[in-house]
């Protein structure tokens, strides 16, 4: 989600530039591509030209995807210059909106842990787990940063495991177990003059550092198209050929969520959700050099939505609205 790249090795402030400019150039990508434009001026060091770009996204947030994403970022950036009172603020309207999001909780209780506000890291952590994860049977990958999070701060308050503790440890797939890498005590290791125990810590790094680039290396999710009702009918409208694969909207719709059972019950792990539209479906084709009325071109434009960031996690958060668009919750439409 972020850049991690030493700025010694990258110039931050000129890929910022760069992305500002891509961001011009596709609308539609604007939000994915200036708070990735952020992250770099953080990492240059220019934290108020982040915060600018943040209110600049904040400014236009009826058109915003991730809305609260925005907001706990800015309040992370703000915190490290000086911007306390305000980051606060931001933070407690992050909690108090329950966002169905899990990023929003762990960068927001991230910043608290990191500024050693480790009560309020743990209460929020678990906030975000009551929310995102009452009564549902498997977590999503989305939501453990938000366990592994949470078992980390409980382990620097000496507090006892609970369910959500023992579940963390289920899921991690380390060699090492997180009771050890979220150790207090793991810091006095590196001032040490034994041999076995730096040779232990040396161990854990590379563990942590295995789980790091497993996350980076993450592939986009296995995404289906999925049309509108509007873009559908002007889909249709003019490329009549494209029938034989939607004969109606209804039917389409039904066919993603078949679609995507049958994946998951094949066991096909980080599966989503790509809309469409007819124009960036015509850009993608001219692209391509191809005609928009060939069906082989469907995936590929599928496949390229979900490189790009466009997919929206399936099956959706408990409680949340159908992917559908219909407005009622997934559990009540496609989700029966």
């Amino acid at each position: 989600m972020r850049p991690d790249t030493p700025a010694e090795n990258v110039d931050h402030n000129a890929e910022a530039a760069r992305l500002e400019r891509t961001a011009d150039r596709y609308p539609e990508d604007a939000e994915a591509l200036l708070v990735q434009a952020a992250a770099h001026l953080e990492l240059a060091g220019d934290r108020p030209a982040a915060s600018s770009l943040y209110d600049r996204l904040l400014a236009a947030q009826d058109g915003l995807e991730n809305p609260f994403l925005v907001r706990a970022l800015k309040a992370a950036n703000l915190w490290e210059y000086g911007h306390e009172a305000e980051a606060r603020a931001i933070i407690e309207g992050v909690r108090a909106a329950a966002p169905r999001d899990p990023a929003p909780w762990v960068i927001v209780a991230e910043a608290l842990e990191s500024h050693d506000e480790l009560e309020q890291a743990q209460e929020t952590f678990t906030e975000g787990a009551r929310v995102l994860l009452t009564d549902v049977p498997e977590p999503p990958y989305s939501t453990h940063p938000l366990l592994f999070g949470r078992h980390r701060v409980r382990r620097m308050l000496g507090l006892a495991h609970d369910e959500w503790d023992t579940l963390a440890d289920t899921l991690h797939t380390s060699p090492i177990s997180l009771d050890e890498l979220h150790d207090p005590k793991r810091v006095w290791s590196l001032g040490s003059d034994n041999p076995a125990e730096l040779e232990a810590e040396i161990s854990r790094l590379r563990a942590e550092l295995g789980t790091f680039r497993e996350a980076l290396s993450r592939p986009f999710p296995v995404a289906v198209l999925h049309w509108p009702a509007s873009e559908l009918s002007e889909l249709l409208t003019a490329y009549p050929s494209l029938e034989s694969e939607y004969p109606s909207h209804e039917e389409h719709l039904a066919t993603i969520e078949e679609s995507l059972r049958e994946l998951s019950s094949s066991g096909t792990p980080n599966l989503g959700i790509v809309s469409g539209t007819v124009p960036s479906y015509e850009a993608f084709a001219a692209s391509e050099g191809m005609s928009p009325a060939e069906v082989s071109l469907l995936p590929q434009y599928a496949t390229t939505l979900a490189a790009r960031g466009r997919a929206v996690e399936w099956p959706p958060q408990r409680g949340t609205a159908c992917w559908c668009g219909s407005g009622r919750v997934y559990g009540e439409c496609h989700g029966e």
